[in-house]
């Protein structure tokens, strides 16, 4: 499902955009995650539990993630859709591996007494533009 090319791309320490399905009438809005990806191809991320995003989850589990390239690079972006699984187990180990993976070396953002949420999104579509 993944090109070589996206793979580089999804394996570097770059932000996503989650987009999921609002309950409202509100439009969709994309919100910055840490992710990485599972080593089945699922695209792994946490959230607060009290997020408005797992309410959003529970009500349609679908959701797409896109990750770009920075700037001053060729374009290149990969857009992730599918549905998103959601489990209270693994969340705080994932949750200190991205942190491992996002912050500085040694800096680790202590996530313990916080409700968090593993979600795994399955890839259904992948879309993808390289320059």
């Amino acid at each position: 499902m993944f090109t070589e090319r996206d793979l580089d791309l999804l394996r570097r320490p770059l932000f996503a955009m989650i987009t999921t399905v609002p309950t409202d009438d509100r439009i969709p809005s994309p919100r910055p995650v840490w992710f990485d990806l599972g080593d089945d191809g699922t695209v792994r991320l946490f959230s607060l539990a009290s997020s408005p995003r797992i309410r959003q989850l529970e009500a349609d589990p679908r959701a797409s993630v896109v990750v770009a390239a920075p700037a001053g690079e060729p374009e290149h972006w990969v857009a992730v859709e599918g549905a998103v699984s959601m489990f209270a187990d693994g969340a705080q180990e994932l949750a200190t591996s991205l942190s491992k993976r996002y912050w500085f070396p040694g800096v680790i953002e202590d996530w313990s007494g916080m409700e968090l949420v593993r979600l795994v999104l399955t890839p259904e579509k992948v879309r993808r533009f390289t320059a």
